[in-house]
């Protein structure tokens, strides 16, 4: 299974892992508003494609289509994937390698990207995924169509992707580019907040791509005021790699949808422990005791108990993991 994080590819090589104590809400159990395992093709399996917003510097008009580099301006683009093969063989194969892969990226536009991106929403709720840590551009869509998949949803599913290194040893780098992405992110989600078409923005971010989505709603609030920010919806931070206290602070700043925010934790979530080690002992907010976070009314789900013993970091459960994929499920339902 691909790792998607900074920290899930150091405890591999620096062979150092903590499961960190703790205990925090547990939602399995709860039943999803959408049939995550129903019969028949998703709506993302029949029509698999994918509206993305990067700040990502294009390369050309084949894979990878764009790189790690920042570019000069917000992009806008579709892409079409190609769906996980249903066959019994496919299924067998998708269990130990990513099952979507890119097929064609197109109608690029970058003058003007951000309002082409809403208006390509229409009509639509929005289902938006902010990648993490070392994603390349196309494994950064894949993970956006797994999760549309996952979940079953019925709206525009939608990416925004910002120039990731696509290294190991580029986490400062990668750190640096998501907080510069800021902008370009506040523009796009502005544009869909305010075309009176689009619907809810139910947004999903993992691990680093949580501090980015998370410092952008607070310019968002700032900057475009209650009526932007009250177009946002779900706000889901799987496995979110941010320091405690900036991220207690943020929270404070963004107003009512802090109460649609549900924090999706594993006490033993390897890959946050070696974070917080990096990070001088600072605890991570996707690993910190459940107090801290009750306090500022977020939403906890604890995910330790979720997944298989091979499933060893356990930081993208948000992914693999079906009772996961329900607490996503309800979180867009209750936030609706």
């Amino acid at each position: 299974m691909r790792l998607a994080s900074l920290s899930a590819r150091v405890l591999l090589l620096l062979g150092c892992a903590a499961a960190l104590g703790g205990c925090l809400f547990n939602e399995r159990g709860l039943n999803s508003p959408y049939q995550v395992a129903r019969e028949g093709l998703t709506p993302i399996q029949e029509d698999p494609v994918v509206l993305v917003a990067t700040t990502r510097k294009p390369v050309g008009g084949k894979s990878p289509y764009f790189s790690s580099d920042r570019g000069a301006e917000l992009v806008f683009a579709e892409a079409r994937l190609n769906p996980p093969d249903r066959s019994i063989t496919g299924s067998i194969a998708s269990a130990v390698t990513a099952p979507w892969s890119v097929n064609a990226v197109g109608g690029t536009v970058s003058a003007g990207a951000a309002s082409a991106f809403a208006q390509a929403a229409n009509g639509k709720d929005v289902l938006l995924y902010v990648h993490g840590f070392n994603e390349t551009f196309e494994t950064a869509l894949a993970s956006a169509a797994q999760l549309s998949d996952g979940v079953a949803w019925q709206g525009r599913t939608a990416l925004f992707s910002w120039p990731s290194g696509g290294r190991i040893i580029a986490y400062q780098y990668d750190r640096e580019s998501a907080m510069w992405s800021r902008d370009g992110f506040e523009e796009a989600l502005k544009a869909l907040a305010s075309n009176p078409s689009v619907g809810r923005i139910h947004i999903v971010a993992h691990s680093m791509g949580t501090l980015l989505t998370l410092e952008t709603l607070r310019q968002l609030r700032s900057g475009a005021g209650e009526a932007a920010i009250n177009k946002i919806g779900a706000v889901v931070l799987a496995s979110p790699d941010i320091d405690i206290d900036q991220f207690e602070q943020t929270v404070r700043r963004i107003g009512p949808v802090a109460s649609r925010i549900t924090v999706i934790s594993a006490t033993n979530d390897r890959a946050l422990a070696v974070s917080a080690r990096l990070a001088g002992g600072i605890a991570r907010a996707g690993s910190t005791e459940r107090e801290r976070l009750d306090a500022l009314g977020v939403r906890v789900a604890d995910a330790s108990e979720f997944g298989s013993r091979l499933q060893v970091i356990r930081h993208d459960l948000f992914l693999s993991d079906r009772d996961v994929r329900q607490v996503i499920a309800r979180a867009i339902e209750r936030a609706r």
